[in-house]
This record gives structure tokens, sequence and C-alpha cells, in this order.
């Protein structure tokens, strides 16, 4: 008997129980909607990957790395990191694009008994030398392409996935460590209000209450697959490829994190792009490797429907695509329905924060076309709520659910209240059916395709220039990418956008450098408290900007 039919044949009590049964729990005094069975650990969901043998896992150009690949690559990685004492929660910073390497090095630094942090590849140095003093960690694994942008003064380990497991260092069994689901699984860093990145703390409670949830409205529950024992086998020796997922956003991102977890637990084949968004490279990977499933943000999609060879090449194997990350229009989700018919039975889209694992709400994409737009109903263990604020339409959305983050590392501020309600800072209502619509934004961010940039971080950037007096930045629409930055900047003399453009390169990531300037030598407008209306300033703006765009196709920059 194969590896692959030993492990499906297991007795399911070996990977856990993943019950439907949901009661109210209290956790630190917060009353949670919880499953009653639930897995503890994150690192347990490997003795998954033993069920799948030989079925690719991942695939990235020529690279495939089977599932038994995969296990063998992690348990000699982890044991390497264990000889250079990432071991006992000890944080280790996982600096890198998507790859076979990035999978692995995840996983290893979990079956150690270490706590991956996260960390965003985009960040600038100075960006990286703030988070890596932040959060110490005791060993940086940093691909060659970002490796350069590192600090001296940090320990690196190995990056590469090669290699014999050093001698004597024995891991524990995955289902005899510790069973404490409080404590911290991984660290995810996200922008705040405030300007600097926070490094949000999630808990393998948090992580796997997602995760449950997820499998449990897909009916993907382990021991759903376990029930059809005959026709797991069938399928492992017929179709190895059985199900192939397309992945164009940074494993970096809570949503990248979670598309892991589920694939070990329910055999997917992930297709990992090659660096930058290319949506000709997108066509021929779900045309050559017949992709089925496609995790996106709207940028993402909008890109690939305007592409010249979209309608040339056979897109049939399509069947969903996963949209997040940012505000989803119901025209690029009718243009979906238009020029992808294979996948209008399927649009799933959702609604969630990293501080609140990634996902609150779900749509299953069967719903009427005046739904579309509509972020779908509350998972669930989900609870929402709204707070009204004066002079706006609609309430800001609460939540509260075992997803959520035990906090920020290092604050003790948090947008969650002492009894248990995030507040998202998103304007929202339900409507009759419990549809969840994101009308607005009450706190200052911007989304920029699917990035999130506080614009206070490029604000005080930008004041440290010489030449700057002051600076005023916010977000404007963009047909493509949904919002773009656009800087308002009082300078003395004559320094030019291109001047602070190359300026701020080395200070912030590519993608929060602003791409629309006005430059003046006025002081900027302040409101009655005496400081900078930027609301104002963005409402003319975004009226110049309308005006511009009814009157002429091009739009100048500066």
């Amino acid at each position: 008997m194969s590896s692959a039919r030993a492990d499906a044949q297991t007795d399911p009590k070996e990977r856990g129980v993943w019950g439907k049964e949901i009661a109210v729990e209290e956790l630190g005094g917060v009353p949670f909607r919880m499953y009653t069975q639930r897995p503890r650990r994150v690192e347990q969901l490997l003795t998954f990957a033993r069920r799948w043998g030989t079925r690719p896992h991942l695939i990235q150009g020529e690279r495939v790395l089977s599932f038994d690949e995969l296990h063998k690559a992690i348990e000699t990685k982890a044991a390497e990191l264990v000889t250079l004492g990432a071991v006992n929660g000890g944080r280790v910073f996982i600096l890198g694009w998507n790859s076979p390497e990035w999978v692995v090095n995840f996983w290893a630094c979990l079956r150690a008994g270490a706590v991956p942090v996260l960390a965003n590849a985009w960040w600038s140095s100075a960006e990286l030398s703030t988070g890596l003093e932040a959060l110490q960690p005791v060993l940086t694994l940093a691909d060659e392409r970002v490796a350069p942008r590192m600090p001296a003064g940090w320990r690196l380990g190995p990056w590469g996935i090669d290699g014999a497991p050093p001698a004597h260092k024995v891991l524990p069994h995955l289902d005899q460590g510790s069973q404490d689901e409080e404590q911290t699984a991984l660290i995810i860093f996200t922008s705040g209000t405030s300007g600097q990145a926070k490094a949000v703390v999630l808990s393998h409670r948090a992580v796997l209450a997602r995760l449950h949830m997820t499998l449990h409205i897909t009916r993907k529950l382990p021991q759903q697959i376990d029930e059809s024992k005959q026709e797991l086998q069938l399928e492992l020796q017929q179709d190895p490829q059985r199900d192939i997922t397309l992945i164009t956003g940074p494993l970096f991102h809570v949503g990248g994190m979670q598309t892991l977890l589920r694939a070990v637990v329910v055999g997917d084949t992930l297709a990992l792009s090659g660096g930058r968004y290319d949506p000709a490279e997108v066509l021929a990977m779900i045309e050559g490797h017949k992709v089925k499933r496609w995790n996106a943000v709207p940028t993402m999609v909008s890109r690939l429907l305007d592409h010249p060879d979209v309608a040339r090449r056979d897109l049939s194997s399509l069947q969903s695509i996963s949209i997040g990350g940012a505000p989803v229009h119901a025209d690029l989700m009718l243009r979906m329905r238009t020029r992808l018919p294979g996948v209008s039975p399927r649009i799933p889209t959702g609604y969630g924060l990293t501080e609140n694992g990634g996902q609150a709400t779900a749509a299953a994409g069967t719903e009427d076309i005046e739904k579309l737009g509509s972020t779908g109903r509350p998972l669930p263990c989900v609870e929402v709520r709204f707070l009204a604020h004066p002079g706006l339409p609609d309430g800001e959305i609460l939540l509260r659910s075992p997803t959520q983050m035990s906090g920020y590392f290092g604050l003790t501020e948090s947008p969650i209240d002492q009894e248990g309600w995030l507040y998202t800072g998103d304007l929202g209502r339900l409507d009759d059916q419990g549809n969840l619509w994101i009308t607005g934004r009450c706190k200052d961010m911007i989304i920029r395709g699917g990035e999130n940039i506080a614009p206070v971080a490029i604000e005080s950037a930008l004041t440290a220039l010489p030449g700057v007096i002051e600076a005023a930045v916010f977000g404007v629409p963009h047909p493509d990418l949904g919002e773009e930055v656009m800087a308002v900047v009082c300078v003395a003399g004559n320094v030019t956008a291109l001047q602070l453009t190359e300026q701020l390169r080395p200070k912030l990531a590519s993608f929060a450098i602003p791409s629309r300037w006005l430059l003046q030598n006025e002081p900027l407008p302040t409101n009655q408290t005496g400081k900078v209306d930027k609301t104002l300033l963005a409402a003319q703006a975004r009226a110049a900007l309308a005006n511009l765009f009814s009157s002429d196709t091009t739009t100048p920059r500066h």
C-alpha cells in the first residue's frame, strides 16, 4: 500500500476532530462563539501532508515539489533551525518572495517550535530596520533578492531547503506538543493609521478558527474527506493534480498564509507566480496548468480582463476566483461573469482585516445580480454590530470572532475593546438577507491594489526632506488600482515632484510613494483646530480629477 493510501486510511482521531457544533466560550473574559471540537495547534496540520503522497503541492516555473518532498524538506529544515536556536517561541523573520523555499521555511519554523514573522518583502531598508528592532528575531531567513536590504548586525540563516538534516536533532512527534491554543502561532505586519507598520500577533486559536470556518462552509472538513475513502483513493490514482490554485498575491499577507493551511488539509496543488504581477504570465499559467481556482485582489483581475490575450487563451479550467484585499465593485463582478463565463457560478469574495485573522464574511458567488458587490454573510463564529458616528450615513463595522489577534506586538494600544469588539474603521450595513455592504471608511487609510497604506507614514517621510514645509497625503480614485496615492506639498523654492520621489525611494515601499503630486509655495489650508484640512484638499483633488477624466484621457502626474 502506498504512503498516500496508508495515511488516507488513518483514523481521523489521530488528526483531531473538527466539529460543526458552536457554543459560547469565555476566553479572557470575552464570550466568543467557538467550535466545541476543534484543532489546537497549527503545526499539527502537517500530519495531513502525508496523506497526499506524491501529489504535486507547489509548482513554480519548472519546479515541482510534491507533498512527500514537502514533508521531508520541512523536517530537514526544522532540524537545522533547532541547531540555530530557533526554538521555544523564538521569533524568526521570513523575508522573501513567493517560492517553495518560503513555504518550507514557514512550516519549518512552526515545526521547530519557533514563531514565524511574515515580513513584507516590499519594505525599504529603513522599514526593515524598524521591524527588526521592534521584534528582535533570533534569526532572519531572507532570499537573495531581499537579503541585500538587510541592515548589518542581524543574524541570517540559510534560505535554501537542500541538504541533510543535522545529526542528533530529533524533532518531537507532532501530536505530543503543547496543546495551548492561546500561544502565539505567527506574526504578520499590517499598516495602521499611526503610520508605522504594526505587528499583528495571531494565536493558534485565531489561525485555526478561520481555517475551521472556511472548511466548514465549503464542506471540506477532514472527516468529510475521510467519509469517502474509496473516492479519495481514486482521486489520488487518476488525478494527482485534482485541484490547482493559482497564487499571485504575496504569501506574507494573511490571505496567502491561510491558503497554505487549507492546501495541506485538502491536498491542493499551488501554482506560484514568478514575481511581480504580470497578467500575461497569469493567463499562460491558467491555460498551461489548468488552474481551477485563483486567489487575487481586484486590481489583478481587472488587469487580466483588460489584457489583449484574454480572448485567445483557453481559460475554461478556471472555476473560482476568490477576491479580497480591497473593495470589490459590482461592475468588476459583472465583467468577470461576462469575460470569464466558466467562473460565473462561483465568484466568492469576502471582507476582513489582518487584525481579525483576515476574513469575517464570505459570499458564495451565487447571489442575484443585485447582490454583486456585497461581501457576503458573516462566517459561522463571527458576530457583527455597528457603531454610529455623527455625520456619517452608516455605522462603523465592529467584529467579534475567535479569529482576532491577541494584540499588536510591543504595543498596549488596540482596536479591540474589553468586550472583544474589533473597531474596524470601515463603514457598512447589513441588508435584509444578512449580506454585509462596505460603504466607506472612517479612518485615514489608502488601499492601493490590495496594499494598505498609512498616509501619515508618507507625510512623516515627506516633511523630513529638505525643502518640504508641510504635506497632506490621501487616496484618489484609480480605475485599475482602486486608489492611488496623492500628495499635496508645500515646498520652499523650486523643489520638484521627481526630486521628492527619488528621495522617498529608500524610505518607503514602492507602492506607498505618491504617484500624483500637487506642489505649491503657499501654506496648506487649515481647519478650525489649526490642523491641515486634508478633507478639503482631498475633496478638491477628487473633483479636479473627475473633471479631468471627463474631458481628457490623458492625466498629468505632476
